[in-house]
């Protein structure tokens, strides 16, 4: 039976950055969720500070847990700075990494 984060986890792989066209676990920029009696939070990465599609994806993030979880979400920007080595190793074969 999986946990109430691993339900969230999956539900975000429909969340795509569509600039690299894959989701953002695969891409490593959910870096944490937590988990309280009635809320989520979650802290992501951008790929890039100026990222274009940024508050779409959170959007997308916040809605997709909100769904799961059936408990309120605050999707919170994390200052550290996004590697190419975060990404699962699927995701880096994918992109000739």
């Amino acid at each position: 039976m999986q946990s109430e984060v691993e339900k969230i986890q999956s539900a975000l792989r429909d969340v795509i950055d569509f600039e690299i066209g894959l989701d953002v676990m695969a891409l490593g920029l959910i870096r944490n969720i937590e988990i309280t009696d009635d809320t989520v939070i979650i802290t992501m990465i951008l790929t890039s500070p100026m990222c274009p599609m940024a508050s779409f994806m959170v959007q997308q993030v916040q809605e997709r847990a909100s769904e799961v979880s059936g408990k309120s979400v605050e999707v919170v920007l994390g200052r550290e700075m996004w590697k190419p080595d975060m990404m699962e190793q699927e995701a880096r074969n994918a992109l000739g990494i």
